[in-house]
């Protein structure tokens, strides 16, 4: 394998190239596109805060109808949504989820990000000595990169502010949101297997069922419309994936590695989540499978 697999400083693409000019553009003008092709803020699932008792805090963004932001891998364009947090003392903030990933296009790059109204979330929780009766307000920096016709990064600071309470009650709308969010979410499953395997610039990814649980594509044509995600980057995500059904049930699914790599070394593991519009689990749950086999080389 060469460095320029690697590494981004050793031969980086065209498309990385583009970019790097695109942002370069947007960064000089970006104050003045503060939530240009979306609506962003921060909302509670609860009404109020409860001393020591940890709660969700979701940032819900609203995109224009033609425009796209990007999950927490983008693929080879787009910069994800970030939340930087400005927490009192004594408060805690757990890394920001996002929903399970989507196809979409910066122009006709294929991409990883949300084309629908996207609710992202963490958990914060708050210090053991809070006063009943107080109001809390907690702020953050959002940052995030919205796609349409044109491309606009964006930066803003945001806050919300909470009584304390000595009890609280869910917020209807939020919550609704939110638990649709965890609902959809990846995850793994014992129902399946997976193994990986790369020669050259091809990965091998094969997905067997294991247990009864397990629900296979009823044919090609549903096996087809299934998109296999990058989580670090190690396949090109506009590349073409090609899945051949097999009459056990097992799918196997060719990707191509990426031009450019963030990381130091090549990975151990292929971490990937795979999109079935059906379900992965018998009754049609679980839309999004979560597999990392080890790569054989």
């Amino acid at each position: 394998m060469t460095n320029d697999k690697c590494t981004m400083t050793s031969g980086p693409s065209r498309r990385w190239l583009l970019l790097a000019a695109l942002l370069s553009s947007f960064l000089i003008r970006h104050s003045s596109l503060a939530q240009e092709g979306l609506k962003i803020q921060l909302v509670s699932e609860q009404s109020a805060i409860v001393p020591g008792q940890p709660f969700t805090v979701g940032l819900w963004l609203e995109h224009d109808r033609g425009s796209h932001t990007y999950w927490r891998f983008p693929g080879i364009v787009g910069v994800p949504t970030q939340l930087k947090w400005k927490l009192p003392r004594g408060w805690k903030a757990g890394e920001l989820i996002y929903p399970e990933p989507e196809r979409t296009f910066m122009f006709q790059i294929k991409a990883q990000g949300f084309d629908r109204d996207v609710m992202l979330r963490t958990e914060i929780t708050p210090p053991a000595n809070l006063k009943i009766g107080d109001s809390i307000t907690l702020t953050g920096t959002a940052s995030w990169m919205c796609c349409g016709n044109s491309c606009h990064p964006g930066s803003m600071d945001l806050s919300l502010t909470l009584p304390v309470a000595a009890s609280a009650e869910l917020n209807a709308r939020w919550h609704k949101l939110l638990n649709a969010e965890r609902v959809r979410a990846e995850q793994r499953s014992d129902a399946w297997t997976a193994t990986a395997s790369e020669k050259g610039d091809t990965i091998t990814l094969v997905v067997r069922p294991a247990t009864a649980g397990a629900r296979p594509s009823k044919n090609q044509r549903e096996a087809d419309h299934i998109i296999a995600f990058t989580e670090d980057g190690w396949f090109d995500s506009d590349k073409p994936q090609t899945i051949l059904r097999h009459d056990d049930g097992s799918l196997t699914i060719t990707l191509i590695k990426a031009d450019t790599y963030l990381g130091s070394q090549p990975p151990k593991t292929l971490r990937v989540i795979l999109r079935n519009e059906e379900g992965w689990l018998q009754g049609g749950a679980l839309r999004c499978l979560q597999v990392a086999p080890r790569i054989e080389r």
